[in-house]
């Protein structure tokens, strides 16, 4: 991990991070999207999440290895303190540490704007095939996530059908009244980001 910086992503960096998000796409059952973003879709998706939430990148020597983000877990108001967390790696630099930094400084954030529990929405084969390994399981559970709901049979990619896992975590503790939840902008002038 030695030269990986860790910094805020910015809509022009929209075509990097679809390089890595791409392949997804079009090459596995990991997002159940079917058609690739174009750039400035892609960099009005990034702007969306950097109203109110994280947004990193992983980079060396300027190339960006892969990316995560949080994102509302759900519109209604009492869900504020919950959010849902991505993460693409690239392809070549999976396995190598990338995922992991980039998780603990996104809940290093996201601790610090007072959010208390993230979940990850993962797709989830019944056996791994060439498109959809469990993978993504095996690395959020790693990170201490466990599995709070599957759904199988729900998406179908490549003319099959695959399930999907809800896994949480807590990064706060339970309060009789929780802190306003803060902006990434309002931390991220307190981080060097």
């Amino acid at each position: 991990m030695n030269g990986i910086t860790i910094r805020s992503a910015a809509p022009k960096d929209a075509a990097k991070l679809l390089e890595i998000y791409a392949p997804y796409v079009t090459d596995t059952a990991v997002t159940y999207e079917y058609t690739v973003p174009t750039p400035e879709e892609f960099a009005s998706r990034i702007s969306h999440t950097l109203e109110r939430y994280p947004y990193l990148v992983a980079e060396e020597d300027g190339e960006i290895l892969g990316y995560a983000y949080a994102g509302a877990f759900h519109p209604r108001a009492a869900y504020v303190w919950d959010v849902e967390m991505s993460i693409y790696i690239k392809k070549d630099h999976k396995h190598s540490g990338i995922g992991r930094a980039l998780y603990e400084a996104l809940e290093n954030i996201l601790a610090r704007q007072n959010i208390l529990n993230v979940y990850a929405c993962i797709a989830c084969p019944e056996k791994e095939d060439e498109y959809l390994t469990m993978d993504s399981i095996r690395f959020h559970e790693h990170m201490g996530y466990r599995i709070a709901a599957e759904f199988r049979e729900c998406a179908y990619k490549f003319g099959r059908w695959y399930g999907m896992v809800w896994m949480e975590k807590r990064i706060g503790g339970r309060v009789e009244k929780p802190a306003e939840v803060k902006t990434f902008a309002e931390v991220r002038k307190l981080l060097d980001l």
